[in-house]
């Protein structure tokens, strides 16, 4: 859709056994966390190849093994995060 803005925010979210959040349950489904060094290991990251009619299309990260897969749009914020706060270990 055109004329859409995706605002991302990352922040601490402190102590999580306090935390209550009330999503538009029209736009998240759930919400979940997942440790940063969850998000390092090897194991639980990949890549997913979407092809076109004409072949080759794109790739996307995807992250895996956590309560969800974090793919789509979410997957990309997640990576551009990561290679900014640990540029050494992502």
């Amino acid at each position: 859709q055109q004329g859409m803005t995706v605002a991302p925010v990352v922040a601490n979210l402190g102590p999580l056994e306090a935390l209550t959040l009330n999503p538009n349950p029209e736009e998240v489904e759930e919400v979940f966390t997942l440790p940063l060094a969850h998000l390092l290991r090897e194991e639980n990251q990949g890549y997913t190849h979407f092809r076109t009619a004409s072949g080759y299309g794109y790739t996307l990260p995807v992250f895996l093994n956590g309560p969800h897969k974090v793919w789509g749009l979410t997957a990309i914020i997640t990576e551009l995060t990561l290679e900014l706060l640990v540029p050494g270990c992502y």
